[in-house]
């Protein structure tokens, strides 16, 4: 879908280099610029594949890695060359940092006036935190997502992975796309300005409306809904099951098969909104009779009675089910230092043209695109896209400007 557009990816960690890949996965040419020393996530670890971290493996898919010191002229100035013509740039330096080294938007605009830029940061490029830091879990806490997010009775937690970070890659991908279907027809480009506390917030969708309607705080609810009863896990005798009743119908299937047949009728659970109020008295009731048997057999009866119920599943369990294979969403590729590895695939390469003609972005079985290793690709990127001589590029690595892979 995007063959034929060049991205420049100036990012590092996750916000930026899951947008990137999300990218490459559709298709476009990404070009990953990295210090000498490499984006910091190719230490994080362990666990390792050969060298590589299973963080930095996540989300630099289909990439090819330069690896240059922009602090000196000559890398800065191969750089630059590379943006002249880049369809995209994704960046998450703190802001005003790229100013100094000539590729900040306007600097880059002057000569590529197409260029689709995105600036991701953790408050935006104005206001007064403009200039603060942006962690993901420090976004969890500011935004009240820590705050709402545990058990009633205990300490606020953060979610178990940094999820504003790649929902800000999400959203930061959305908007490159809509900007380049509009340079399409304008000619011009764009300069996206996104944010980890905007999109936090706004990722809090009806908690977030919920606050602005009432002007207090969400509970802390744990596996539970704040707005529907019954919606949470529940322990059957030997494992955490999950009921998502999402209207009467349903809570009256529930009872059915729980043999709590009166509490369908019962006055205080007639409505969702009664059952809200009433979900201290009602959740005891439920999770004692689902206490006594096995979640297989519950799982079976209520999938049986049209009640969506789901195993709490551990993540090994859930790349491995079924449906998972069915989907292909397991995938392979020769990695050329870590040999042979195992990643999740893109969920957007379900796609089919008019007659069911599957679209040519999944990639065959065994050969996808993998991580590169660092400055794998400095070489090709420096002779074939900045014009640079074979010993241009060895002048370059003898001054220390350049590392290639293997060299």
């Amino acid at each position: 879908m995007l063959n034929g557009i060049f991205v420049l990816d100036l990012s590092r960690v996750l916000a930026g280099p899951y947008c990137t890949q999300l990218l490459a996965d559709l298709g476009a040419r990404v070009v990953k610029v990295e210090s000498l020393r490499g984006d910091d996530t190719r230490g994080w670890g362990p666990p390792f594949v050969g060298e590589e971290s299973a963080y930095f493996l996540s989300v630099n898919r289909g990439k090819e890695s330069l690896a240059v010191d922009l602090k000196d002229p000559r890398g800065r100035d191969a750089v630059r060359r590379l943006a002249e013509r880049a369809d995209v740039i994704v960046e998450n330096f703190k802001v005003g940092d790229l100013a100094r080294y000539g590729l900040d938007y306007a600097r880059v605009a002057e000569s590529n006036p197409g260029v689709v830029y995105a600036s991701i940061t953790g408050f935006g490029q104005d206001g007064p935190r403009a200039r603060e830091p942006g962690y993901d879990a420090a976004m969890q806490a500011l935004s009240g997502v820590m705050a709402l997010t545990g058990e009633e009775d205990r300490p606020p937690v953060k979610v178990g992975v940094a999820w504003i970070d790649v929902l800000t890659g999400a959203h930061a991908a959305t908007g490159i796309l809509a900007a380049l279907v509009a340079r399409g027809r304008s000619g011009e480009g764009a300069h996206l300005d996104v944010s980890l506390f905007e999109v936090a917030l706004a990722s809090l969708v009806n908690q977030a409306q919920s606050a602005l309607v009432t002007g207090e705080a969400p509970r802390r609810l744990g596996s539970a809904h704040p707005s529907i009863v019954p919606y949470q896990a529940f322990e059957a005798a030997d494992g955490a099951l999950m009921i998502n009743v999402g209207n009467d119908q349903q809570f009256r299937r529930l009872c059915g098969v729980l043999g709590l047949t009166e509490l369908a009728d019962d006055p205080r659970f007639a409505s969702n909104a009664e059952r809200v109020a009433a979900r201290e008295e009602l959740i005891p009731l439920l999770a004692g009779v689902l206490a006594t048997e096995p979640r297989a057999a519950w799982l079976k009866a209520l999938q049986g009675a049209g009640v969506p119920a789901t195993p709490v599943a551990t993540l090994p369990e859930a790349l491995a089910d079924v449906q998972a294979r069915a989907r292909g969403l397991i995938v392979a590729g020769e990695h050329s230092g870590a040999g042979r590895i195992r990643m999740v695939g893109s969920p957007l390469w379900h796609a089919t043209a008019p007659g069911g003609r599957a679209l040519p972005l999944a990639p065959e079985e065994g050969h996808a695109g993998v991580p590169p290793r660092l400055g794998e690709h400095s070489r090709t990127v420096l002779e074939g896209d900045v014009g640079l001589t074979s010993e241009g590029v060895d002048a370059l690595v003898a001054g220390g400007v350049v590392r290639c892979a293997g060299e």
